[in-house]
């Protein structure tokens, strides 16, 4: 009779954790596998949208041919709301750009996800967003609202990513995301819609940053053992399957990586591991999607005997040098074009390699960064031109052609179409 009743209060217990979880229990998209998402930055401000001042497109609140720090330029034909800035093209005509904070660009946005078939995006909420919300500009949840509404609309899969970069140590550590989290629980209600991204039957949260040596913060002090643990565990926010986004050589812990094993064990402790491999691979080296192939295969070796999953990423390419000219700091690959798209062939075959390895799904960086030339959303051919002005064209293909690729990288993935080392032709060019 005491066993049945240990075994009864049990039960109530585990009922009363069940019932107090803030999550919906089901969604449209249950697993990460057979999926291609994309990173989205959605920080692109301009002065008319009520921010103020530029913000990603210059330097110092500036957009000038002085200030700029975009290599690419969005080609802006079907934005609703577009904004006028001093560059101007060859016929003498204006150019003008997006802001993310408008509610009609995150509309666009997620309408040619579904028209091309990208599955989702992760929102990068980067860690000041996370501190003082009391006195914080409130724009982030402004985009973060209007894309889990568009991502209904459109029926797209959606996540949060956390971004460690701006986390102090001393001053810092993980217990202002835990807070933030419950906000966008509490009042954003994101984890309530059949559209939030969910892995293993759980909603996905993803926290970005750990093991790179460029970071101020030590991992083992920041407390980024309890947030998984509050993630996954607590009665009320946890219960979510987390991702970690880690340096290129995290395996082997060298190179781009912190030699320091407790990553592994935090890893082991997470449900998906994403490698950061922009700028890790390039077109100009012989045979180097062979290297990718190669570096993938292990790495879902290594996750496999570890009991987590993978999630190669792939990119069309890297350019940053306007970026570069206005912060020192950035000397690796700062020239135009550094890391050549060459017409689509190098993320085709980076995508190829990612299926052809063993890759269940894939990360795609990014949606919107024209900044560091990773975008996959449209881009001028002939961007604005003059003296003292330099932009990196599109190799002369559609400018949808890297969403019209992405989209066809879905489908290879979930086997709907044959796997296919050749690039597919964009039959709009």
């Amino acid at each position: 009779m005491k066993h049945s009743n240990l075994v009864l209060t049990g039960m109530l217990l585990c009922n009363l954790v069940i019932s107090q979880n803030k999550h919906l229990e089901n969604s449209k998209f249950s697993s990460y596998k057979g999926l291609v998402m994309a990173g989205y930055q959605g920080w692109f401000r301009t002065p008319k949208d009520g921010t103020g001042r530029w913000n990603h497109y210059g330097a110092d609140g500036k957009f000038d041919k002085d200030h700029n720090t975009i290599d690419f330029w969005p080609e802006v034909a079907q934005y609703e709301d577009t904004y006028k800035t001093e560059f101007t093209f060859d016929d003498g005509s204006k150019a003008r750009v997006f802001s993310s904070l408008d509610k009609s660009t995150t509309q666009l946005h997620f309408k040619w996800m579904k028209q091309y078939g990208v599955d989702g995006v992760f929102m990068q909420r980067f860690f000041n967003v996370t501190k003082n919300h009391a006195n914080r500009d409130n724009s982030q949840d402004v985009i973060l609202s209007n894309a889990l509404k568009a991502a209904e609309q459109h029926n797209r899969a959606l996540s949060v990513m956390y971004d460690l970069s701006g986390l102090q140590p001393g001053v810092d550590d993980c217990s202002s995301i835990i807070e933030d989290w419950k906000k966008l629980v509490d009042h954003l209600r994101v984890t309530q819609s059949e559209n939030y991204l969910h892995h293993n039957g759980k909603p996905l949260v993803a926290i970005w940053g750990l093991g790179f040596p460029d970071r101020p913060y030590d991992i083992r002090s920041i407390g980024i053992n309890r947030l998984i643990d509050f993630l996954k565990n607590d009665p009320e926010y946890g219960g979510c399957s987390v991702l970690l986004g880690v340096p290129t050589y995290f395996r082997t812990l060298n190179k781009d990586c912190l030699p320091d094993p407790y990553l592994h064990d935090i890893i082991r402790s997470a449900d998906i591991v994403l490698p950061w491999m922009v700028q890790r691979f390039t077109p100009l080296l012989h045979q180097d999607e062979i290297r990718y192939r190669d570096h993938v295969i292990e790495d879902l070796r290594w996750c496999r005997e570890n009991k987590v999953d993978y999630v190669p990423l792939v990119y069309p390419g890297f350019s940053w040098k306007n970026l570069a000219n206005r912060n020192k700091g950035l000397t690796r690959h700062s020239r135009y074009g550094a890391i050549p798209r060459e017409g689509g062939k190098f993320y085709w075959d980076l995508i190829y390699n990612a299926i052809l390895a063993g890759g269940e799904m894939l990360y795609v960086a990014m949606f919107d960064e024209v900044d560091e030339g990773t975008a996959i959303i449209p881009i001028e051919n002939t961007p604005p031109a003059g003296e003292g002005v330099k932009f990196v064209g599109n190799d002369d293909v559609a400018s949808d052609h890297y969403l019209f690729l992405t989209g066809l990288a879905g489908q290879m993935l979930r086997k709907e179409i044959p796997l296919s080392a050749e690039m597919p032709v964009n039959k709009k060019k």
